[in-house]
């Protein structure tokens, strides 16, 4: 992973909330925000919250009685999911390293994290780190996405990218996003972190947008992906994005579009 590929700003977060969200993001934090209800938490601690998706999914289904701290490495991120976020006191906004986390060991019931471990840097010490803010018998879920195959969309704009930037692809969301996915590999870290009782299930969900430029929209201009595409070619950011809805609309159609998003699904135990 490089350095970029963790710069959320700009008008990143808006875009990501405004088009990411919805097109592949809310299917999966519903099912998170189900998982963890069942597990009737009194502590939560969420990581790499991102825009929020998975705290307005969660917090109506929590406990009147539960905390909730919601961190995110990028302010900017943060800022935005607490300015689209009901109003509760049970609530509280903190910018956070999952590296180095700023709480005292067994604080919480469960640590929950939506597509945030593929953009750890170490991600061995981040497992550790929920770990020791676990309480005892306390669980950490997240999920990941599956290869970038497996989901269309993002597969199609990196394909279509790497035919408009031929000598430099940008390769941002097979590198980062769909980058972390071999499941052997999850299941070794998280039990040499500490955890038990690993289970992973891998999750298929359908990606729908009402055109075939929203997902081009989205990946090209909602994600770190835009860094990429400025720094191969000022002012190409436009033409990009065009292309990238040409070759969905040539594989989908012109009007409403649909594909596979797939993605791992771990919960693990303390």
């Amino acid at each position: 992973m490089l350095e970029s590929d963790k710069v959320f700003a700009g008008s990143v977060p808006e875009n990501y909330d405004l088009y990411m969200v919805p097109l592949i993001f809310e299917p999966y934090a519903a099912n998170m925000a189900q998982r963890a209800a069942v597990l009737s938490p009194g502590a939560v601690l969420e990581i790499a919250a991102g825009t929020g998706v998975v705290t307005r999914a969660l917090a109506p289904k929590l406990p009147s009685t539960a905390s909730y701290i919601v961190t995110d490495l990028n302010q900017s991120m943060l800022d935005y999911a607490a300015s689209r976020q009901t109003p509760d006191d049970r609530i509280k906004w903190r910018q956070a390293d999952a590296l180095a986390l700023p709480f005292e060991n067994a604080t919480f019931d469960l640590v929950c994290c939506q597509f945030g471990a593929m953009f750890f840097p170490d991600r061995p010490a981040a497992y550790r780190e929920a770990k020791r803010v676990l309480k005892p018998g306390g669980h950490f879920l997240f999920n990941v996405w599956d290869c970038i195959e497996e989901n269309v969309f993002a597969d199609d704009v990196t394909n279509a990218l790497a035919r408009l930037f031929p000598d430099d692809p940008p390769r941002f969301l097979a590198r980062t996003p769909h980058g972390y996915h071999d499941t052997a590999l999850i299941r070794g870290e998280l039990e040499d972190a500490g955890f038990s009782r690993v289970a992973i299930e891998t999750r298929v969900e359908q990606s729908r947008a009402p055109s075939p430029r929203l997902p081009a929209v989205a990946y090209c201009q909602g994600t770190p992906l835009r860094n990429e595409i400025e720094s191969r070619e000022a002012g190409k950011l436009e033409a990009a994005t065009d292309y990238a809805a040409s070759a969905i609309t040539d594989r989908h159609g012109s009007g409403e579009v649909a594909a596979k998003i797939q993605a791992h699904v771990i919960m693990a135990k303390v």
